[in-house]
């Protein structure tokens, strides 16, 4: 697989475009959304489409490529490979989580209302069965913290569900903290990884479960994605979706007795997402290849950068009062007098590729989230454009 150093890709225009080729013809800033794919999971996922049309899609080598996902996940997130789980979307991992859980009426969750709707809608429906849902609410968005969270705990407490990055201001959860005061209480901690998965490191030791579509910062396909159950756990969430490849049926027949499989392939219920997979492990390959720490190093540089130059120009950013520890690839920024639907147009129209996010009050935010691989020059190129007022 063709790769380089962060120096090198940021020094070497035609390896920057080789790599992601949607360097070549536009700026891309959206990896908080939908990421394009690089080159090698492009090349590695048509390979395998190409090989399947000549026969099975379950192919040998198919096989081979859901082991090393495994590994490779596992290695992102400081876990065994037999904790990893290969489903996607996010939603299928939280809800997983939801409905293997044995709650009694009267257990309580605690959960972030504004979070991403994935992360709200599996905790809310557990009303039904007697859960109690403990809302948090931050003065800021997104700003969770350990004495936020220490107000609403309490012996009922079973679960703690958060993003490990807000999907809108992009504050980053000091998940270690949180998840170490948690289990000191014997209570369990669900993760949302989509928002950092990629480019922040990630220690399994702080939390039991984590769900993670790799389509944002993994840069990997829409769907495929990674699902964590500490192994010490995974007798205690049942698989809640059941199936012939989670259940031992020998010869494809099904059995009196039903015997799961062992580790986290118990959650995989079904037929996996193959080309998916491939394309989300050549994805993963190229990032730890890379370096996870340098890639966060990087990020936080364009966050200063980008925040920075929004300041100058008369922008407020969600983040500009967060510490630099707390801050992720997420650039959420505002200003008054201007028509944000029109302004994406405008971006567009340049071949600048940006989101546009609206608060719960009505706030627009035009969000940057720009990867290591996007450049200073190509920043400048956006914030001219915003300083531009006709």
């Amino acid at each position: 697989m063709l790769k380089g150093s962060i120096e090198d890709i940021l020094s070497i225009e035609n390896l920057r475009n080789t790599l992601f080729p949607v360097t070549r013809n536009r700026i891309f800033m959206a990896h908080a959304a939908v990421s394009p794919l690089p080159a090698p999971s492009a090349e590695k996922i048509s390979a395998a489409a190409f090989e399947s049309s000549d026969w099975s899609q379950e192919t040998e080598s198919f096989f081979e490529t859901i082991t090393k996902a495994r590994e490779t996940a596992a290695k992102l997130i400081n876990a065994k490979p037999s904790e990893i789980a290969l489903l996607g979307p996010t939603a299928l991992g939280l809800n997983l989580v939801a409905n293997g859980i044995p709650w009694k009426p009267g257990d309580e969750v605690v959960y972030y209302p504004d979070d991403y709707p994935t992360n709200v809608y599996p905790w809310k429906n557990l009303e039904k069965f007697g859960v109690k849902t403990v809302p948090l609410c931050p003065e800021e968005p997104g700003k969770i913290t350990l004495p936020l969270l220490l107000n609403v705990l309490n012996s009922k407490t079973k679960l703690v569900a958060l993003a490990s990055c807000h999907y809108l201001s992009g504050y980053l959860l000091d998940y270690k903290e949180i998840g170490k005061a948690l289990h000191d209480r014997g209570i369990l901690f669900s993760l949302d990884g989509i928002q950092s998965l990629g480019i922040s490191t990630m220690d399994a030791e702080y939390f039991d479960f984590l769900s993670a579509d790799s389509h944002k910062w993994l840069l990997g396909p829409l769907g495929a994605g990674i699902f964590y159950c500490k192994e010490s756990l995974q007798d205690y969430l049942a698989p809640s979706l059941l199936g012939a490849w989670n259940v031992k049926s020998p010869h494809f027949i099904a059995q009196e007795t039903m015997e799961l499989e062992k580790g986290a392939r118990r959650y995989e219920s079904g037929a996996l997402y193959a080309l998916g997979i491939i394309g989300m492990e050549a994805s993963m390959d190229l990032l730890l290849a890379i370096g996870i720490d340098k890639i966060r190093e990087r990020i936080l540089f364009l966050h200063q950068y980008l925040r920075e130059s929004l300041n100058r120009i008369g922008w407020k950013c969600l983040s500009d009062d967060f510490p630099i520890e707390r801050c992720s690839g997420i650039v959420s920024a505002t200003a008054a007098g201007v028509d944000p639907t029109e302004l994406l147009a405008k971006l567009k129209s340049q071949g600048i590729i940006i989101s546009f996010r609206m608060d719960r009050n009505k706030n627009w935010y035009i969000r940057f989230s720009p990867h290591f691989y996007n450049t200073e020059d190509e920043i400048n190129r956006a914030i001219e454009i915003l300083s531009h007022k006709d």
